[in-house]
């Protein structure tokens, strides 16, 4: 079984930054995949970025430019650097894993981190 723990929300205003942190424990041998989904009232979950094992990224559209994933093999977490944070980004941010190399179906969730961004 895997682990993860978010850390890092909270509330920011507009323009400002956040990085949020993921740390993963537990058969951690299994993962491949990390990365970062959100959740808004009332709106379905949605990918914002992942990176592979390897450091492959890919981004939702709307954080492309602003949004910056990094990953740390040997902490075994995995972060999310926001920039020029909308009132649109807020949301309850997940942390999730996979053990393929794809990130749309995961195996591991977090419990989720708030993030309110005031205008």
């Amino acid at each position: 079984q895997v682990q993860l723990v978010e850390s890092g929300g909270g509330l920011v205003q507009a323009g400002g930054s956040l990085r949020l942190s993921c740390a993963a424990s537990g058969s951690i041998f299994r993962i491949n995949a990390m990365g970062w989904y959100r959740q808004a009232p009332g709106k379905q979950r949605e990918l914002v970025a992942a990176i592979t094992s390897g450091g492959s990224t890919n981004y939702a559209d709307s954080v492309k430019g602003r949004f910056t994933i990094s990953r740390d093999n040997a902490k075994n977490t995995v972060y999310l650097q926001m920039n020029s944070l909308k009132p649109e980004d807020t949301a309850v941010y997940y942390c999730a894993a996979d053990r393929s190399w794809r990130l749309t179906n995961p195996d591991y969730w977090g419990q989720g981190t708030q993030v309110t961004v005031s205008s």
